[in-house]
């Protein structure tokens, strides 16, 4: 693992596979507030400060309704100073159900990279395996609106978008072993990264592993539980495992989740638009957890926050949640 200084903070990276890309900051800043657009007008304001104090990796989506204010706050962060070039940053997108068929894939990137005003991604996700009638930009969806997903020929057009330059890197969110297996029989590019829900409750070992051996680099969304999201529960924030070592450790119970998470060789993607907590999600990097506590959080009861209810439908592909974890849940 290689250490980058940035803006006085020591952010570990990690080098993608199969990519040229540059190596990805191991901690990210998340821009999905549900419901999705809540904080539009203040957003900016929030990356701007997030910049300020060091984070230099930023999640969004076309649906969470956050790529035009975060491309705002890097205009402004450019023209203020804060970064050189945008070079510095590493941003990722994701490409939204509705636009996961072949031929709306390319279209999807360049509208995304049009709302951010950049002239390519570092990186460009699937976000869901799984297809919608074109041209609806919602959550929750319509059950009627599922339609079979064609992954070989999605991942086709991923490539390309990467031969492009348009990407410089791609990847799949929410994908078990099974269905990257799918992706990886046909790829010419194999993924760069799986991101997933993960936190101390919901530890994703087998996936992990899977991933490991592929050279896939996981990136663990909802690290703390996502409280107060369609998709989080107050479970990890109430765990008293997890409270007893904060206070033995004098550390926030959401550093520790940080810091497990670290320990784990993944990249974890924190949203707080606190500027306190902003400031103490960065605090992880210089100090660790003892045996006993890396081995008491793998002791912990394992319960997904996020079965994905949504997704399922008796005439689409999911009609199970076992079906669309292929049994990792």
């Amino acid at each position: 693992m290689e250490l980058s200084t940035i803006a006085g903070q020591s952010i570990p990276t990690f080098p993608l596979y199969s990519t040229a890309e540059k190596a990805i900051p191991l901690l990210g800043f998340g821009t999905a507030e549900y419901p999705f657009g809540a904080s539009i007008y203040t957003l900016k304001e929030t990356i701007l400060e997030a910049i300020k104090l060091g984070y230099r990796h930023f999640d969004t989506a076309a649906i969470y309704l956050s790529e035009q204010p975060l491309g705002e706050a890097i205009s402004d962060a450019l023209r203020l100073g804060l970064i050189k070039s945008r070079d510095e940053l590493f941003i990722t997108s994701k490409l939204w159900c509705s636009d996961a068929h072949h031929d709306f894939v390319l279209p999807a990137l360049k509208k995304t990279l049009q709302n951010l005003k950049l002239e390519y991604l570092n990186l460009f996700l699937i976000h869901w395996p799984l297809s919608l009638k074109p041209a609806k930009y919602e959550f929750p969806f319509q059950k009627e609106d599922i339609i079979p997903f064609d992954p070989k020929s999605v991942w086709e057009a991923m490539e390309e978008c990467q031969g492009l330059g348009l990407t410089k890197s791609i990847g799949v969110s929410n994908f078990s072993c099974k269905k990257l297996e799918t992706i990886l029989s046909t790829a010419k590019i194999p993924p760069a990264v799986n991101q997933v829900e993960m936190n101390p409750l919901w530890q994703q070992k087998k996936l992990r592993k899977f991933c490991e051996e592929k050279g896939i680099l996981v990136e663990a969304y909802s690290p703390l539980g996502a409280k107060g999201t369609a998709w989080g529960t107050n479970r990890v924030m109430e765990c008293e495992v997890l409270k007893e070592i904060a206070q033995a450790k004098g550390k926030s119970l959401a550093q520790v989740c940080l810091r497990w998470a670290h320990e784990q060789g993944v990249c974890a993607l924190v949203k707080s638009f606190n500027k306190e907590r902003m400031k103490q999600n960065l605090d992880i990097f210089d100090w660790k957890l003892t045996a006993d506590e890396s081995h008491k959080i793998s002791q912990l009861p394992q319960c997904k926050g996020f079965p994905g209810a949504a997704f399922l439908s008796d005439d689409g592909p999911y009609k199970s949640v076992e079906e669309l974890w292929d049994g990792e849940i």
